[in-house]
């Protein structure tokens, strides 16, 4: 509002509400100064009061808390001299803020504790004078005993404080049972803290600045107790109360320790990097004691973790680390409470401090499914612990081999003895045996035979490196005189050249190694393993071909009609390489089977086995492939070889999915996780868990589906995916939130996902899936105009599809949105894009709701009542048009159903007679609306809404049954409006005519179906 001068009173009140509307902080506390100059030129009393109040009130509820002593001794003053010139509403309230000077006292240092000790005197005197309770004095000693650290006094306090009567001058519940439930909590009474604070955490009781800070209380209480679910729901639901209110940068604390203590750093820092005035703001100490002592605690661990000279967020004026922050927010931490203590004469306040910033983590990880970092993500040296996918972690990406940790007997032989027993039975330790095995032989005579394993087995974790290392192994094999050997070695080098881009080359290397081995083995020149070994080296290669030319017919498929989804397309080369493909395979197959006591040929069965479920799926066998891969995973868990199992076990649940097998899939799902276990890389465990995540949504299981996409998100971000697999983990875990009606923390995820979504690697419709999602979740939670933009914004994207729906929905959300953010002007816009679409689309319901709901908005608009006529005319107008259109159909259908149903107009049950039910109640609700419309605009003239009441109960009346309950309330509202002509009899009357159809969810008064008309119109929670 513009300063003007020559404000008057009303001018002054409204622009002091308008003023209280804004966000806290400097500026709000400015125009409540200005304010009070003008309230000065008025020459009123009242008017000093009451703007001497509202400039107390927002410096409580800032950083300028410091400020509010001054305009409350002037309020005091002004009462002891002239009392008459405080109306009921300010002598209620100048009573009121005593309590906020005796906090506000606390919390300033230099206020001596004698002038506390005073004031509480004088309060205790003041309210007796005013016939109060002693419910808020004793409630304010309390808060003196329990800083001061009077642990006898602070429970005497508290005893009186709960004893005396509730009265006007208590705290609301709500604040009442915070500070109740915190001292349990400071006694180590978590469990009766968190119940005390229940009625709150439930929604029974809230304020303005509740639950906040019961939330941000209750965040080290739940870890405490190992109730992390909780904890974490709290910190995501809590944070968004908590962001926008600068004075609340004590609860701000507690979330920023909170993250110190999961294991959240990362989001702790960020947390921190959003408040930089926290740092310094100085007009509460008590509040920046407190934030100050949490970043001494965050900087800390970091620096514990080898992260000191990881840079940081901190007070402006100088670039900051880790150690440095820590060493400079403890030195202030500790300077503050030595002032309190220095006023409180005791030692309490630093003894306190030092306990919370030298805390340990009480969590190693709690996953939030934020967008966050983990603690070795913030070291420029640090890197994401390895990105294999959950197909390809359980092997290397040069052979279908061993991988992972080891042993350390204490001799080169007794490593190669131990190696070795782990090759022979697959298992994953292996490599790291080798390697070893490698470093102990660093400098020793070796013989020939021992140096070629370790070639070997170094060899398969080169990747294309490892291939000129394959060959001098096979050399050295053979010098040794094992020839089988050699050639499985060749043939393990064949495969890596395969993987990087020379199939056909590789192809004829292996082709001749197996003729070579078939030899060698008929010979008895080689093993049944050796062999194997080839052979399944020919038969990966000839499966990658056969991927190769999938892949190719796919890219066909999209540019020409009539390939099968799935198919290598019809060329008779792709045909011959799937003919060889699966020869190879069964004849792997057959060479394993006779020998499935050795572990190593039972591999290769069950390896087989799945091959063939590949080829079943390739050729579009869906069933066969679910079986052959079924028992592929059998056969590597029986065989001792779970994590072998898990790339099978994951392909099994998405097929089982594709056919319906809802069970299956699950079933598959959950065994992956379980046989990958701990051998898993961070981002098969992100895989894995969304793959489980998105099964268990579709079959409506959103609880458990949230648990393992807040796994997955985690996971990704682990593995340094979170801005790619991560962002679409968070997306779906908002999703699963949001169904469970946990709105707040859907929201916070949402918005956490959403500037990683791109188009290019997670499609629009993500994106406006989450838009659209996240206008839910703000609606539920009262932000409309957020609510409104997003909507907006996902319409934007949605307008460019050639499917037009979710576009007039999304415009018709937003028109809702909008009006419920007092932006009718907005609205009316919005409102009438939807229209058009709706007229567009032939959705007739769309369009009547939207005319109907354009109407309300118009009403405060320039439309005004005109404009609001019109919108509602133009409905009946489309409603009483599509009757027409419907009886045309009504007819047909009956001339075409007439030898079934002789003489009927419709059939029974017939599309036509449904839409055409549909219509009527819509023409009914236009009519109702329409004079509750009237009625509330025009109260002085009822006759034209009393017509269409009328016009209304009789639409319904021919509905019958189905509509009794809506005639019910337009019997009602007539009712009222006859009795407000003065027609009492008429009103009788009508309300007769309700009859048994006065039920409980029957309206009165015109106007309540305002703001309703989008409501089944669409499904508001959009799923793609």
């Amino acid at each position: 509002m513009s300063q003007a001068m020559g404000m008057d009173f009303d001018t002054l009140r409204q622009a002091m509400a308008d003023n209280q509307e804004q966000p806290e902080g400097p500026a709000r506390n400015a125009r409540a100064e200005q304010l009070l100059v003008e309230a000065e030129k008025l020459n009123i009393p009242l008017a000093v009061i009451e703007a001497l109040g509202h400039q107390l009130k927002v410096y409580n509820y800032s950083s300028e808390k410091d400020k509010m002593f001054v305009p409350f001794a002037r309020l005091l003053r002004m009462w002891d001299e002239h009392p008459e010139d405080f109306d009921e509403y300010e002598t209620h309230s100048l009573h009121w803020v005593f309590k906020w000077m005796s906090a506000g006292m606390l919390d300033q240092p230099h206020i001596p504790l004698a002038s506390i000790e005073k004031w509480l005197g004088e309060m205790e005197h003041r309210y007796r004078l005013a016939g109060h309770s002693e419910r808020a004095v004793r409630g304010a000693e309390f808060s003196v005993a329990a800083h001061l650290g009077d642990l006898g006094r602070a429970e005497r306090a508290y005893t009186a404080w709960l004893a005396a009567d509730r009265d006007t001058m208590a705290d609301c519940h709500a604040c009442e049972l915070h500070s109740q439930g915190w001292w349990r909590a400071e006694r180590d009474a978590d469990e009766e803290a968190l119940e005390l604070w229940r009625p709150v955490l439930e929604g029974e009781y809230t304020c303005a600045h509740e639950p906040h800070t019961v939330l941000a209380s209750s965040l080290v209480p739940l870890l405490r107790l190992g109730r992390l679910d909780e904890a974490r729901a709290h910190h995501l639901r809590g944070f968004r109360l908590v962001r926008p209110m600068e004075s609340m940068r004590g609860a701000y604390a507690d979330h920023v320790e909170f993250c110190a203590l999961s294991g959240n750093e990362a989001r702790a820092l960020e947390l921190l990097a959003e408040r930089p005035a926290y740092f310094t703001d100085s007009g509460d100490p008590r509040s920046k004691l407190d934030f100050m002592a949490v970043t001494t605690l965050l900087m800390d661990r970091l620096t514990g973790l080898g992260l000191g000279d990881q840079p940081v967020p901190g007070p402006a004026g100088r670039e900051w680390t880790a150690s440095g922050l820590a060493v400079h927010a403890r030195g202030e931490a500790l300077s503050l409470a030595a002032l309190f203590d220095a006023r409180n004469g005791t030692s309490y306040v630093s003894e306190r401090a030092r306990g919370r910033m030298d805390q340990r983590p009480l969590v190693e990880r709690l996953p939030l499914g934020v967008r966050s970092r983990s603690a070795r993500h913030l070291s420029p040296s640090g890197s994401a612990a390895g990105s294999a996918s959950a197909a390809a972690s359980a092997r290397s990406s040069a052979a279908f081999v061993e991988s992972d940790a080891g042993s350390d007997p204490s001799s080169l032989p007794a490593l190669l003895a131990e190696a070795r027993r782990l090759s022979a039975t697959r298992s994953p330790d292996a490599v790291e045996a080798w390697a070893a095995v490698s470093r102990a032989a660093e400098g020793r005579e070796l013989d020939v035979r021992d140096r070629a394993e370790i070639a070997d087995h170094a060899a398969m974790e080169r990747g294309p490196e490892g291939i000129e290392l394959f060959h001098e192994a096979a050399a050295l094999y053979a010098e040794a005189g094992d020839p089988g050997e050699a050639l499985a070695a060749r043939a393990r080098a064949a495969y890596v050249l395969a993987l990087t881009g020379g199939p056909q080359e590789a192809l004829t290397t292996v082709s001749e190694l197996y003729e070579g081995v078939l030899a060698l083995l008929t010979d008895g020149g080689t093993g049944v393993s050796q062999a194997a070994s080839v052979l399944v080296g020919r038969a990966r290669i000839l499966m990658l071909l056969v991927q190769e030319d999938a892949d190719e017919g796919e890219s066909g498929a999209t540019a020409s009609e009539g390939t099968a989804s799935g198919t290598a397309g019809s060329g008779t080369a792709a045909d011959g390489v799937v003919g060889a493909a699966e020869a190879a395979v069964r004849e792997l197959l057959a060479l394993a089977e006779p020998h499935l006591s050795d572990v190593r040929m039972a591999s290769r069965a069950a390896e087989a086995r799945a091959m063939l479920g590949e080829l079943a799926a390739h050729a579009g066998d869906a069933e066969a492939a679910a079986e052959l891969l079924g028992q592929a995973a059998a056969a590597f868990v029986a065989a001792g070889l779970p994590w072998f199992a898990v790339e099978y076990e994951s392909r099994l649940a998405g097929i089982a999915r594709h056919l319906g097998d809802a069970e299956e899939a699950e079933r598959a799902a959950r065994a992956a996780l379980e046989h990958g276990g701990p051998r898993l890389e961070p981002m098969g465990h992100a895989q894995l868990h969304l793959q489980l995540a998105e099964v268990l949504g579709a079959t409506g299981q959103f609880g458990p589906a949230s648990e393992h996409a807040l796994e997955a998100a985690h996971w990704a971000d682990e593995a340094g995916e979170g801005p790619t697999l991560g962002a679409w983990a968070r997306h779906q875990l908002g999703g699963f939130l949001l169904r469970q009606g946990r709105w707040a923390e859907a929201a916070e995820i949402l918005e956490s996902a959403l500037p990683d979504l791109t188009t290019d690697m997670h499609g629009d419709g993500a994106i406006v899936q989450t838009r659209w999602w996240l206008g839910d979740c703000l609606t539920e939670l009262g932000e409309h105009r957020a609510a409104a933009e997003h909507w907006l914004r996902a319409a934007d994207v949605a307008r460019h599809w050639p499917e037009q729906r979710d576009h007039a929905m999304l415009a018709h959300l937003a028109a809702e949105a909008l009006g419920h953010a007092e932006l009718p002007a907005q609205a009316e816009q919005a409102y009438a894009r939807a229209g058009d679409l709706w007229r567009e689309l032939g959705n007739v319901h769309g369009l009547i709701r939207s005319l109907r709901a354009r109407a309300w908005v118009a009403l405060r608009t320039d439309s005004g009542l005109d404009g609001a006529r019109e919108s509602m005319a133009a409905a009946v107008r489309e409603c009483e048009e599509g009757l027409r259109a419907v009886s045309s159909s009504v007819g047909a259908e009956a001339v075409e159903a007439s030898d079934a149903v002789a003489g009927s107009d419709a059939p029974e049950g017939s599309d036509a007679a449904e839409r055409r039910h549909r219509l009527v109640a819509e023409l009914g609700h236009t009519h109702r609306q329409f004079g509750d419309l009237v009625a509330r605009a025009v109260p002085d003239d009822a006759q034209e809404a009393l017509a269409h009441y009328t016009r209304a109960i009789s639409v319904f009346a021919s509905l019958g049954e189905d509509a009794l309950d809506a005639r019910t309330g337009a019997e009602l509202a007539a009712g009222w409006l006859e009795a407000d002509l003065l027609r009492p009899a008429g009103g009788a009357f009508r309300v007769r005519g309700c009859g048994r159809g006065n039920r409980a969810g029957a309206s009165g008064r015109g106007g309540e179906h305002a703001g309703h008309d989008g409501e089944g119109v669409m499904e508001k929670q959009r799923d793609q």
